[in-house]
């Protein structure tokens, strides 16, 4: 793997990041503060119902659930039922019920969703929430997530897959495949919950009128984005989970697709809205001191909803409980939410007993092998591509240069140039032998594009006096790197200008070994930009634009432009949104957007993803436009290689 620059810049992009965030916060607070009545907060919670609804998007239509019962444990006071339905045709969903031994009438019922654990539904703690629910007098259904328990989406697949099986790399592998056709892998997440809360909801043991929803970390996720969109669910318990979207910045704490909804910061909302969405509905924001999501965060969500509970007449619906451990559904937790479920639901009189010693997983399988695959399910990245079809089958064609350009600039929310950068001269670097003058552009406030040159005079190395003919070349990683040992950035004629655009090279957030992290920073980014609506790929083009016209702006006449990997896919977008490049060269750039949903793993990082631009184009429609102006090298599939 290349190496990065490593430098004093490499907070660069997430304080400016952050300064956004911090403006945001300030606004959302300022409007909050302004609600003081009953109808303020009526108002104000409706506003927010509506947006959260719209940045999940369009669900599903409802498909037969043909959900089946494949086997039942029986142990003293309870009943455990292994329930397999489909959530979507063709993608199983596996499930256990858990019910008292005799229920005599309908029982208030609870949805499950499950944290990151590998075992799913299996794991202790879950197993433990759903028996002491039983004990309360509740129905509880939980549900495997994709990739755990028994919904392993790539089953059969050869042994290189196993690493890759684990919850985060499968989530976030199927949430860059998703965006791809402009959709979130939350509302995916969100649905199978509404369609476990679908099956609950069949069996006459449950009262409709009483149902709840929890979860611990992920499952506290799940369980509130359920809240919000869902209004059968009448209480909920999200534990684990609710801080503040700033605070899990500050704390460069990444999380996976699921939890990043597009749009979401954009609207000027915060994790606390998705409680207020419910209000005066009744719910419980559980944490834990030493969790990783910062209680703090989860205190000042809790303020900021029990004040617009008290405005509704409803201050008692709303509770709040911190427990004393690390991340996880501790017994103190635990007993919070059953506690609040009880009262909320009108359920009075003692506890049962229950078997309170946890099964192994194979004894709640609901499928004969444990897998979903050879049960019949097909795996989601089939699902995808068949989307993708779809979605190419229907998409007009793109007529013409200007037309691309047009819609690659509004796909990726470029901003509109503002005329010639500011820059900076820095002092002289390089490795060896060789002297690059370097040069830092001003973009936008409090970002810097760095670029670079060989310098072979002394005054090349403090001023930048372009040649009328010139190469700029974008890196795949680093300038630095690539100008010492990539041919394509060598090249001596036409001369060649090397640019770091944010969070690469000198600015990348991340060392070396975890650049391409499943949870590094640079993914951390690009969650953020699509939870506020924006591109970061689309930030980084409009970087490369600005210093072409920064280049022209200081003599240069006929600018060239070559980029290698990630950076091919910047030297390709930026050839067709700046009508005066001469030509683009593009080494190891991906084949096509679409080869990435044909393909169960796509190792490209997310920050390569066009959000929706198989509803729009594909990199083929960008190779037509450009024609003999554009030449390919070594072309590279999903897994970014030959």
């Amino acid at each position: 793997m290349d190496a990065v620059f490593e430098n004093d810049r490499a907070r660069m992009v997430g304080e400016h990041m952050l300064g956004r965030l911090e403006e945001l916060d300030r606004e959302r607070k300022a409007r909050l503060a302004a609600v003081r009545t009953r109808k303020g907060a009526e108002a104000y919670r409706d506003a927010v119902r509506r947006k959260i609804r719209r940045a999940f998007g369009v669900r599903p239509a409802k498909t037969p659930l043909n959900a089946r019962v494949t086997g039942v444990v029986e142990e003293p006071g309870l009943r455990i039922e292994k329930v397999i339905f489909e959530s979507r045709p063709g993608c199983l969903v596996t499930a256990n019920l858990y019910l008292p031994e005799r229920a005599r009438r309908p029982l208030p019922g609870v949805v499950g969703a499950c944290g990151h654990s590998a075992e799913g539904k299996a794991a202790a703690n879950y197993q433990a929430f759903c028996r002491e629910l039983v004990a309360g007098g509740f129905v509880a259904l939980i549900y495997d997530p994709f990739n755990q328990g028994e919904r392993d989406q790539y089953y059969g697949l050869s042994r290189d897959a196993t690493a890759r099986r684990g919850p985060v790399p499968a989530h976030n592998n199927m949430g860059k495949q998703l965006e791809l056709l402009g959709e979130s892998f939350a509302m995916w997440r969100a649905w199978d919950g509404i369609r476990a809360l679908d099956y609950l909801l069949t069996r006459e043991e449950v009262d409709a009128s009483r149902v709840g929803v929890t979860g611990n970390s992920g499952g506290g996720t799940l369980s509130t984005w359920l809240w919000a969109l869902e209004d059968r669910f009448t209480m909920a318990a999200p534990s684990c989970f609710l801080t503040t979207y700033r605070a899990n910045f500050e704390n460069e704490l990444p999380q996976d697709a699921e939890q990043y909804p597009h749009g979401i910061l954009g609207m000027g909302l915060e994790m606390g809205d998705f409680v207020i969405a419910r209000a005066p509905q009744p719910a419980i924001l559980i944490g834990q001191r030493y969790c990783y999501f910062d209680h703090r965060g989860l205190e000042e969500t809790y303020e900021e909803v029990r004040r617009i509970y008290r405005l509704l007449g409803a201050e008692e619906r709303v509770a709040h409980f911190l427990g004393k451990n690390n991340h996880g559904y501790h017994p103190d937790g635990r007993a919070a939410m059953v506690t609040f479920f009880r009262k909320q639901a009108g359920v009075s009189g003692g506890k049962k007993k229950v078997a309170s010693t946890p099964l192994l997983a194979g004894q709640l399988w609901a499928t004969p092998k444990g897998e979903v695959i050879p049960a019949g399910a097909r795996p989601v990245f089939e699902l995808i591509d068949e989307r993708a079809e779809r979605l190419e089958e229907r998409r007009p064609p793109v007529r013409g240069k200007a037309d691309l350009a047009k819609r690659l600039s509004r796909l990726l929310k470029v901003p509109p140039r503002r005329g010639v950068p500011h820059y900076r001269v820095l002092r002289n670097a390089g490795g060896g032998k060789e002297v690059h003058a370097r040069f830092a552009v001003e973009t936008e406030p409090g970002i810097l594009a760095f670029l670079r040159h060989r310098a072979y005079t002394e005054e090349q190395r403090f001023v930048l006096e372009p040649e009328a003919e010139l190469t700029l070349y974008l890196p795949h990683v680093s300038a630095e790197v690539d100008l010492a040992s990539e041919p394509l950035a060598r090249r001596r004629n036409p001369p060649v200008y090397a640019l770091d655009v944010r969070g690469l090279g000198e600015s990348a957030p991340d060392r070396p070994d975890q650049f391409f992290h499943n949870y590094g920073m640079d993914y951390m980014y690009h969650g953020f930009s699509l939870m506020l609506g924006e591109s970061y790929l689309g930030r980084r083009v409009y970087d490369a634009l600005c210093v072409i016209d920064l280049l022209r702006a200081r003599g240069a006449k006929r600018i060239h432009l070559a980029g290698r990997g990630q950076g091919a896919l910047l030297a390709l977008f930026s050839g067709i949104i700046d009508s005066g490049t001469r030509s683009v060269t593009l080494k190891h750039a991906p084949e096509c957007f679409r080869t990435w949903t044909r393909t169960p793993f796509v190792e490209w990082p997310a920050a390569n993803v066009p959000p929706g631009v198989l509803k729009h184009f594909d990199l083929s429609d960008c190779i037509r436009v450009l024609g003999r102006r554009v030449r390919r090298i070594a072309p590279r599939g999903p897994g970014m290689q030959s």
